[in-house]
């Protein structure tokens, strides 16, 4: 399928901070599935966000294409997609704090051989 980059609406951009958004990112794309099926509004981090050094989302859809599969997507599959961009947000909207935890947690663990901790 193709991606299509956009402008967050008013009434996508409404629900976030400036902080929230520059977390997601400052634009959108619309998924496409086919011609007439897509997920809109997914934000840009959303999209781009990688595991592995893939991006999840496209490697994820790649591997469903009709051609490796020999079908169409599965509603149920769809609606995975649908699952994954809300945790991929939630991870994101979550880096502050799990940074903070981090460097908070790290002073108190113990060296192991090697460690550069300082």
């Amino acid at each position: 399928g193709r991606s299509i980059a956009r402008e967050y609406d008013a009434g996508e951009r409404q629900p976030f901070t400036d902080e929230q958004r520059a977390l997601l990112g400052q634009k959108t794309y619309d998924i496409y599935l086919n011609d007439r099926a897509y997920w809109r509004n997914v934000p840009a981090n959303v999209w781009a966000y990688t595991l592995g050094g893939y991006t999840v989302l496209k490697k994820w859809l790649s591997y469903r294409e009709k051609g490796i599969l020999q079908r169409g997507l599965t509603v149920e599959e769809a609606r995975y997609v649908s699952t994954m961009v809300r945790r991929i947000a939630a991870l994101l909207l979550l880096t502050p704090e799990l940074d903070r935890n981090y460097g908070e947690a790290y002073p108190l663990t113990p060296a192991w051989r090697g460690d550069n901790k300082e």
